[in-house]
């Protein structure tokens, strides 16, 4: 049995309702950070969280840096996808994958642009700059218990 929209009433299309789903965002629903106007993600996007004071003292330690983005509590570097493959990001850094910002009814404001194309910070020299800051050993260096 078809349904039929009412006298005078136009029904919505496909493209509408997914438009307006998409649109829809409560509080404590994840967001994904977007990649900036006229930039491609080739190699997909995660991002790696770090408390805002440690952002700061990060920054100028890496040789590139990639799109930033931040709150009042939090900077947000955006890296490829699969970053977190066999590397434990050392705590207080959050790995998030698909640049889901957890809990947020706002995204975090774009902080720094990349010059280039590509929204990325180069991963290991950010892991090693929060490694370093942390005074955590990377993950290649520990020692292997039998």
């Amino acid at each position: 049995m078809a349904m039929r929209a009412a006298p005078g009433v136009r029904p919505l299309g496909l493209d509408t309702m997914v438009r307006l789903q998409r649109g829809r965002h409560t509080a404590g629903t994840p967001r994904r950070l977007p990649v900036p106007d006229g930039m491609t993600a080739p190699l997909g996007c995660d991002a790696v969280a770090v408390p805002a004071l440690l952002g700061q003292q990060v920054l100028p330690r890496l040789p590139r840096v990639g799109c930033v983005y931040a709150d009042e509590t939090h900077w947000w570097w955006i890296v490829p996808s699969d970053s977190d493959y066999a590397l434990e990001w050392p705590a207080p850094a959050r790995y998030a994958t698909g640049a889901i910002v957890p809990g947020s009814t706002s995204l975090p404001a774009l902080l720094h642009r990349s010059d280039g194309t590509v929204p990325y910070t180069p991963p290991i020299p950010l892991y090693l700059a929060l490694c370093r800051l942390t005074n955590t050993t990377p993950t290649w260096s520990r020692t292997v218990s039998a």
